[in-house]
């Protein structure tokens, strides 16, 4: 396998600081506010100060063009919502506006690729975008024509129209479009003179299962222009590049459920990526346990954990969600019992996920699987995407990783791949080469035209990208 360095990325933050659809003035509440000079040492954000996140004192800030203290305001309340949902203080240090700046600029140098964070956040009246790079000032857009009822409900409408496999491409081109024209359109003269490559988006309450590969200009999907991620806010995310040369995959999984629907071609899966993609080991069904997974990482330290099973992000608590091992259910909050952050683990999959699309507490559990996993990195899908084309995408995915510079312009290829059908041809002479068995219920749907955004649009990278 070859490996290069990684390139850098475009983030873009989607999302509203609101607690919740009630309106603006509900959400006030403690948080912590760094007293250090915008050139001064980093704050540990779980040390709050009293200050409470004041509506009008956000909106003045961005009327009067001050950019550090709306950024702030935004990272703090949303790191909050985050330890509010998973019932314990997520550890970050505090960086200001420029001190994100030069951490951008830095991972430019590092990647050779360069990075973008795109603040959107929805109000009564307005959808507010802020966008930050290396270098370049931090620019501001109101959208006046998207406040967040109507943002939410064109959301809805696209989320329809993509979870359909069935669904033709003008039932959800046209809210695909008004999004992009409302989240992209007014910053990309700026992302394309400033040379962006990869947009990650750090989402608020009912955008962050917004599927955003699946925007549209009119001509492109928005993964035709950039590769992208998500975060749950930028002082959250682990800003240094994976290292994955030498790096072994523990792919485990579950084909059979005593109370879910079969996922047929998991044991495929496994085998591909274990045993012919990467460098591994794979377990399946009454060999995936949390014990064992555990006991195989204290042996070896693998570097990419791959579960193929059922996870769900439901609404509500966070122990209404959980990830199926084959023994029993873990919820988000258990996560660190897996032991993922000592050594780090570079990527968690999670190749059958779903999530409750739209639901503020179901998206919170979503958007920050990496951090409260203490993985660097989480792939896992918004909604279920059909058997075959999980095996298809994530395939496609770790061949793509074994020459991509960084995870975020992998998974860009693994869609693109099927977006443009380059996919079945190419995937079963591969596993035919390696012996690998394709389940008969697999081989017949192996030639459904995986095109439809359903297919591809699910998968989400959320964290590091590089």
């Amino acid at each position: 396998m070859k490996f290069t360095k990684l390139p850098q990325a475009l983030v873009i933050v989607a999302g509203s600081f609101l607690a919740s659809t009630v309106g603006l003035s509900a959400i006030a509440q403690t948080i912590s506010s760094p007293t250090e000079p915008a050139n001064g040492p980093k704050t540990l954000l779980g040390q709050p100060a009293g200050q409470k996140l004041n509506p009008a004192t956000f909106m003045s800030a961005l009327d009067q063009a001050n950019l550090h203290s709306a950024v702030r305001q935004i990272e703090l309340d949303w790191k909050q919502k985050f330890e509010n949902y998973y019932q314990g203080q997520l550890t970050s240090q505090y960086l200001d506006l420029e001190q994100m700046m030069l951490s951008l600029a830095r991972l430019h140098r590092l990647t050779g690729k360069k990075t973008a964070l795109v603040y959107a956040i929805p109000t009564p009246q307005n959808l507010e975008l802020i966008l930050v790079t290396p270098d370049g000032e931090p620019i501001h857009r109101r959208i006046s024509d998207a406040p967040r009822e109507k943002l939410q409900a064109v959301a809805q409408t696209f989320r329809m129209g993509v979870v359909d496999p069935l669904s033709q491409a003008p039932e959800y081109l046209p809210a695909a479009k008004q999004l992009h024209d409302w989240l992209i359109a007014p910053l990309e003269p700026t992302l394309q003179a400033r040379k962006i490559d990869n947009l990650i988006f750090c989402v608020g309450p009912g955008l962050r299962s917004l599927p955003m590969a699946a925007l549209h200009d009119g001509q492109r999907f928005l993964v035709e222009k950039y590769s992208l991620a998500l975060i749950p806010a930028f002082n959250l995310l682990d800003q240094h590049p994976a290292v994955l040369p030498g790096v072994k995959v523990l792919a485990m999984g579950a084909s059979e459920f005593a109370d879910q629907p079969p996922l047929p071609a998991v044991p495929t899966e496994l085998a591909a990526i274990a045993e012919t993609l990467w460098p591994g080991k794979s377990l399946l069904n009454q060999n995936f346990t949390i014990e064992n997974l555990k006991a195989q990482r204290t042996a070896t330290p693998y570097g990419i954990v791959h579960l193929a099973t059922h996870a769900e992000f439901l609404p509500g608590a966070v122990s209404n969600s959980y990830i199926q091992f084959w023994d029993e259910r873990l919820q988000p909050n258990r996560l660190r019992e897996l032991g993922l952050r000592i050594p780090t683990v570079q990527l968690l999959v999670l190749s059958a996920c779903q999530t409750a699309l739209g639901d503020p507490q179901a998206e919170l559990g979503f958007a920050g699987l990496a951090v409260q996993s203490g993985s660097k990195a989480a792939l896992a899908s918004l909604w279920s995407v059909s058997d075959t084309g999980t095996l298809m995408l994530m395939t496609q995915f770790y061949q793509a990783l074994q020459t991509a510079p960084i995870k975020a312009e992998a998974l860009r290829e693994a869609q693109l791949a099927l977006l443009h059908r380059q996919t079945d041809e190419k995937l079963q002479v591969a596993l035919r080469s390696q012996q690998v068995r394709m389940p008969e219920e697999v081989a017949r749907l192996a030639k459904v035209n995986l095109s439809h955004p359903y297919y591809w649009a699910a998968f989400t990278l959320i964290g590091n990208p590089w």
